[in-house]
This record gives structure tokens, C-alpha cells and sequence, in this order.
């Protein structure tokens, strides 16, 4: 760990933001090298300027091939667009908006010129669409101009089809080559506008009171606000700033913007573990400055930049882990929905808590796992067969009241005010609940660990079989499971292996050269570090063959 790892940022922590704006326009991508090229991992293509990984030719030449792939799926509707806060979001915005109006897609940008969360612009897509035929040529699609909460050097730049929830890997396939055919071309097949008359050809959508007029048919913010729930929300310098206030207020509730602060740099927030400047609403470090606060609130949030993920923290245990919120959440939801479909089962992935498993079988209710990416859960919320979709990073989202689809992209903004209905109807705090879901189901220890790996032992990893694996026991216990597919279909790209008790699961890293092992034990810390440490083995031994 970092030795100011909670602390605030120094001047020397911050990033030089003329710098990274120069680069953007200044520094031009070699698409052969795999480092400069477009890839799209399970949130869009994401780099920096600075890295030759993020710039104006790769925005140009990626919103070139969207246009491209719209057209081949016969979508001439408008297109949704939203950035969230990164100083490299802007320009790439920009951009974006050059290019779309060089191919007359009516880009639709916010009314105000404001910043728009991801979950804003699903919410967008999907309303546009409602009575739609999968083949209306009306349909709407939408980019979302964010790298979640990566560092304030970074960008990135994602596509939501039709359906309103990230792209699936046979489109952001299909983008990211002819990207690079069109970086190899030196963008000769990008058509753009100036920026002046792309501003000009735009559309405008009401994307903050679209959105937090509709969020009383998703949580039930009647009961917070008569139970005087005092609420801190701290956006972190995110899209949600201007959300949340206006939430408040147009909702009538106890609800204090803690920072309402937004800064390029970030210079206000505390260093992650690592030491990096980091939005990250899950990790303690990231949350020291709110949690510093909590005894001033009922229930206080965090959101990260582009506020697809959440934070929650009560005053009796501080920020939660978030799969202990994410069980607590699927306990509360499931007895507080009455209008949802009977069946409608709970998703969760691969590599998220084995409590969920046990809370949704107490529930009578069917588990729905599925690989790392929320976009396994798209057409379940759809047709809401799917009550709930939940990732072990801290974003989820859910079905309406009424049991019909809100959003398939993560919403970090109705779990945090979920939060609050938990508290507002059982007069429990989701901590408090969750206490009482570890005395019935037991403790579980959670985490997730790195370990190097070079491009080669990636792609073995990631190409690996059930059949590699010879070993019998995990940590002591019998293996009952080694899989590479997850429960409820779809490649892992990698490993899970599964015992009565504990269970790893190691994928590689799309952006670094490491594996990740995320593991859990119902046997304590002690054992979860020896699942760790064989897990590390039985990998490395599958990686050595």
C-alpha cells in the first residue's frame, strides 16, 4: 500500500492538464502498435493522450466506425451523447460531435451543455425506444465520453447500442478493427463538420430532469423522504454533481451535495491504495474525505466520475463492501417489489460474492451468473427477466417498480438512493441488514489480488480449458467445480474453481500486463489467503504447460 494512501493529493500527484490536452490534438497513433491502437475492453476503448492511447484521430476514426455499424444495423434514429468530467472528455466529446454531423446523425447533447452520467443516457436511449420494433429505423443508439473512474489522465469513449446498455463484443469487435483501418488510412474515410456547425446541427435533450423526474418509479423516494432520511451525497467531482442537487430538490429530501466541487485535476481527492489519484467509490481510500463525514448523515454516497457505480456508507460501519451492499440490496428488493415477475431472477458475476448465492436461494428465486461485464445482463432487464444485475466493482442496477425495464447500464445513482429506502422502510441501516444476513449465512472474506503476466501468458489464460486443470483439492477441500464458462453461459476468459466452501476465479487484465485472482472463503481471512496462494500455483502450473 501507498504510504499516503487516504491522504489528500499533492500539487505533485495532480496531472498537467494543457499537457494532456496537447497531446490530444498533437500526438497521432501508430495502429500497429497494439498499445496506440482502438480497443474496446468491457468499457470501451480507454488510454491516454499522453500514451499515444487516447487521442483526436482515435476518436475521429471511432465514432467514424460507429456511424459506420449504426447504418449496417439500419439505426437512423439520433444518437444519445453525454460526457462525464475527465479533462480529456471534452475535446473527445467534441470530436465525436464533428463526426457525427459530418455524417447527419443528429447527436443529441444535453440541454444545458452539462455533464451526463451513463446511467442518464441509458435511461435517454431507452425512452426513446419504448414501443419500438428491434427493425423501427427510428431507433436511438448513444456514446457515453467517459473512463469511469480511472485516473484524471485518462479518457474513454463508449458505445451503447439500441438496447441502451454497453455494446456486446461482436459490435465493439467489429468498431475497433475498422477503427484501425481507418487510423492506417490517416482517417481519409472520416467525414466532419467544423465544431461550430456540429454544435450547431445538434440536438437538445433534457437529460437531467428526463431522468431525476422519472427516479420515483424506480425507488420508493415517498418513504425517504417522509422518514427525513438525512442524505450526503458526494459525487466526487463526477457527472452526478448537478443530479443530485436537483434530486433533492425537486424530490423534497434531506439531501446535502457534500462537494459540489469539479476539478480536471482532482486536486480535493484522496490517494487510493496505489497512490494514484483514483474515483473510486468502492475503495476506503478513495472515500476517506466522506468518510471522515458520516456521522453528520444517515447514509451518505459516492458516485464515480460518469456515477455507473456507488458507494455506501453508514455511521455503524463506515463504506461497505460492495458485495456485502449488493447482497443486502437483492434481500430488500425481492421482499419489496411486489409487481415484479415472480420469476424474475437475480443476476450476479462470476467473480461477486458466493453470499448473493446463498440470499438468492433463501429467496426462492433463481441465480443468473454470468461473465465479468454488465452487459450480460442487458437483455434480461429488457424483458425483465432479470429483477436485478449486479458486478463485485460496486454497479448494478434494477427494474422499476413496476417491474419493467429503468436502465442496462449501471446506475450508481438509484443504488445509492436505495440505500436510503432500505433504511427509510425497515428503519435498519443496509449495514445494520447486512449483519443479520453474515448471522443466518456466515462471514465470508473477499478480495481480489494481482499477479504479473506477460501478452503471452494472457492470451493462454484467457484461452484456457477445464480439462488443464489436474489438480483435486483447493486450500485443503475437494475441488467440486473447475469451469471456464460461467453457470449461465458465456466465455469467462479465464478460470473459476470451486470448492464446498471457497472458490477463485483469475482472469487476465486488458489494459496491464497482470492476471487477476478474485477469491472468497466462508472459512476466514486465514483460509482465504491460502486459496490465494494456490490459486496463484494452479494458475501459474496451467500458464507453464
Amino acid at each position: 500500500m501507498h504510504p499516503r494512501a487516504g491522504q489528500k493529493a499533492l500539487p505533485e500527484d495532480l496531472v498537467d492538464v494543457d499537457a494532456l490536452l496537447d497531446a490530444y490534438y498533437d500526438l497521432h497513433p501508430d495502429p500497429a502498435d497494439p498499445a496506440q491502437a482502438v480497443s474496446f475492453g468491457t468499457s470501451g476503448h480507454r488510454g491516454s493522450s499522453l500514451d499515444t492511447a487516447f487521442n483526436a484521430d482515435h476518436i475521429a476514426a471511432t465514432t467514424q466506425a460507429i456511424v459506420e455499424y449504426r447504418a449496417g444495423q439500419g439505426i437512423r434514429g439520433p444518437l444519445f451523447i453525454g460526457r462525464d468530467t475527465h479533462a480529456l472528455s471534452r475535446p473527445a466529446f467534441d470530436t465525436a460531435l464533428e463526426v457525427l454531423a459530418g455524417n447527419d446523425v443528429v447527436a443529441q447533447v444535453d440541454t444545458m451543455d452539462g455533464y451526463t452520467p451513463t446511467p442518464a443516457v441509458s435511461h435517454a436511449i431507452l425512452v426513446h425506444n419504448r414501443d419500438r420494433s428491434a427493425s423501427d429505423p427510428g431507433r436511438a443508439d448513444g456514446i457515453v465520453v467517459t473512463p469511469s473512474h480511472n485516473p484524471p489522465r485518462d479518457g474513454g469513449f463508449k458505445y451503447n447500442p439500441p438496447h441502451g446498455g454497453p455494446a456486446d463484443s461482436e459490435a465493439t469487435g467489429w468498431i475497433a478493427d475498422r477503427a484501425n483501418e481507418l487510423l492506417a488510412d490517416r482517417l481519409r474515410g472520416v467525414r466532419r463538420h467544423g465544431r461550430q456547425k456540429a454544435l450547431q446541427d445538434a440536438g437538445r435533450y433534457d437529460y437531467l430532469h428526463t431522468y431525476v423526474q422519472d427516479l420515483s418509479s424506480v425507488v420508493d423516494l415517498d418513504a425517504i423522504r417522509r422518514a427525513g432520511v438525512r442524505i450526503g451525497a458526494d459525487p466526487l467531482g463526477g457527472a452526478a454533481v448537478d443530479y443530485w442537487a436537483e434530486i433533492g430538490e425537486l424530490h423534497d429530501l434531506d439531501l446535502t451535495v457534500v462537494n459540489p466541487e469539479v476539478d480536471p485535476q482532482w486536486s480535493f481527492m484522496t490517494l487510493d491504495r496505489d497512490g494514484k489519484i483514483r474515483m473510486d467509490c468502492s475503495s476506503p481510500w478513495a472515500m476517506a474525505s466522506l468518510l471522515e463525514k458520516r456521522s453528520e448523515f444517515d447514509i451518505a454516497t459516492g458516485n464515480d466520475a460518469d456515477s455507473d457505480r456507488h458507494g455506501i456508507v453508514t455511521p455503524d460501519a463506515g463504506l461497505m463492501n460492495p458485495n456485502h451492499y449488493l447482497a443486502t440490496a437483492i434481500n430488500y428488493l425481492y421482499a419489496h417489489r411486489p409487481n415484479w415477475p415472480a420469476g424474475a431472477k437475480v443476476g450476479k458475476t462470476l467473480v461477486s460474492s458466493g453470499l448473493i448465492d446463498r440470499v438468492t436461494a433463501s429467496l426462492g428465486r433463481e441465480l443468473f451468473e454470468v461473465p465479468v461485464g454488465f452487459k450480460w445482463f442487458v437483455p434480461g432487464l429488457i424483458d425483465s427477466s432479470v429483477g436485478f444485475g449486479g458486478e463485485e466493482s460496486a454497479g448494478a442496477s434494477f427494474l422499476r417498480r413496476d417491474g419493467s425495464v429503468w436502465t442496462t447500464d449501471k446506475d450508481g445513482i438509484i443504488l445509492a438512493l436505495l440505500a436510503s429506502e432500505i433504511l427509510a422502510v425497515t428503519g435498519r441501516s443496509p449495514s445494520a441488514l447486512h449483519a443479520e444476513l453474515v448471522e443466518e449465512f456466515g462471514a465470508s472474506a473477499y478480495a481480489r489480488v494481482d499477479a504479473p503476466a506477460d501478452r503471452e501468458q494472457k492470451a493462454k489464460l484467457k484461452a484456457l480449458s477445464a480439462d488443464q486443470v489436474t489438480a483435486t483439492e483447493l486450500a485443503g477441500e475437494p475441488i467440486v467445480s473447475a469451469i471456464t464458462e460461467a453457470p449461465s453461459g458465456g466465455a469467462i476468459g479465464g478460470l473459476k474453481v470451486s470448492t464446498e466452501s471457497a472458490w477463485f476465479a483469475a482472469r487476465p487484465s486488458g489494459t496491464e500486463d497482470i492476471y487477476k485472482i478474485y477469491a472468497e472463503s466462508f472459512r476466514g481471512e486465514e483460509h482465504l489467503a491460502q486459496v490465494q496462494d494456490a490459486a496463484k500455483a494452479l494458475v501459474d502450473d496451467a500458464l507453464a504447460e
